[in-house]
């Protein structure tokens, strides 16, 4: 049984649209793509419309003027025909490829490229009763109706606007030479058709806001469904490593900015730091900071730029990096050796303030 749609109350995740892209379900209006073939076409007859019939012209016409000349055996005739289509994929080869990219563009603008064999695959639903009563009396149907009607309406204004008042003109046309009657029907295409790429722009830029909502509407997500797509993304491996990642540049970021309150850096030169913060109102000294290699060094550099001492002891500062975590206080077998270097650091501080007095 479907799931009500009623319980699909959520904006999808930006996972469940890369799912749908993937299955070639994208938001998609056909009036953009309309809109985009006829204003190319539109654009096509304005531009070349002179090439087109000049390149189909004069090899007509040489055909005429030296048909005496013309061999009607087979191969004389297979050279004429290769001919003759040489010239016309010459004339109409640009105009068609541009039709052909305003046919691209009309799908560009509204999704990226979607490379799926999803549509292709047989399904129940396309054959099924209901779904197709369902698409006969849907809203998708109401809509295309409306919006078919409101063209249909539209384009016969358009028409009658631009056409009656050159009724008399049009009645003219029948006594026209063929030279002068084609600039002046060509004349007259481009401003009806400039008309139509106008009126059309306006219903293309309704359909494609109203068919994105649609598609906007399937792609919404009931609690059960973003909940095991959370579990789903939890569970990845990638995932995982993400936040784990993510998790240790916090605490690194968060650690080097505790080493500015070390009391004292006890330090390994070659490898290890701990930062070690003391107060009097403490039990024991806290470690604030800890790294190895680099940032063992990244906390000997904190250390110098804030005036922290750094004191070298290697087997205190190992033990210490291996039995202590960051915001814990040291262990007890350790009270004595690191008592003796806080002691000293304190003198030290005290000796340095005599002198500065």
């Amino acid at each position: 049984m479907a799931e009500d749609t009623d319980d699909k109350t959520e904006d999808p995740t930006q996972k469940r649209l890369d799912d749908a892209h993937a299955r070639g379900d994208v938001a998609k209006s056909q009036e953009v793509n309309t809109w985009f073939v006829i204003a190319g076409a539109t654009l096509v007859l304005s531009t070349f419309s002179g090439s087109i019939g000049g390149g189909i012209l004069m090899p007509l016409r040489n055909l005429i003027a030296k048909s005496w000349m013309i061999r009607t055996d087979g191969p004389g005739l297979l050279a004429l025909t290769q001919s003759l289509g040489y010239a016309v994929i010459a004339a109409v080869g640009v105009p068609f490829l541009m039709l052909a990219l305003a046919a691209i563009a009309g799908n560009m603008v509204q999704h990226r490229l979607v490379w799926s064999g999803e549509s292709l695959k047989p399904k129940i639903s396309k054959v099924s009763p209901g779904a197709g009563f369902k698409r006969i009396f849907g809203k998708q149907a109401a809509a295309n109706f409306l919006k078919g009607l409101f063209k249909l309406i539209a384009l016969g204004a358009v028409m009658t606007a631009i056409l009656w008042p050159e009724r008399l003109r049009l009645e003219a046309f029948l006594r026209l030479d063929t030279a002068e009657l084609l600039p002046a029907i060509t004349s007259l295409t481009l401003h009806l058709m400039g008309a139509v790429v106008a009126m059309l722009a306006a219903v293309a830029i309704g359909d494609y806001f109203f068919q994105y909502r649609q598609w906007y509407q399937r792609q919404k997500m009931s609690l059960q469904e973003m909940k095991e797509e959370f579990k789903q993304q939890e569970g990845d491996p990638h995932v995982k490593g993400r936040i784990r990642q993510l998790r240790v540049q916090r605490m690194k970021k968060r650690m080097m900015a505790q080493v500015p309150k070390a009391s004292v850096i006890i330090t390994n030169p070659t490898h290890f730091s701990v930062a070690l913060a003391y107060d009097r109102s403490m039990a024991a000294p806290v470690c604030v900071a800890k790294g190895v290699d680099n940032i063992a060094f990244k906390i000997r550099e904190i250390a110098k730029e804030h005036d922290i001492p750094v004191v070298e002891n290697v087997p205190l500062a190992r033990a210490l990096y291996a039995t202590v975590e960051i915001d814990e206080e040291i262990p007890i077998e350790h009270y004595h050796a690191v008592a003796e270097i806080i002691g000293y650091v304190m003198r030290l501080k005290r000796g340095l303030s005599g002198l500065r007095g």
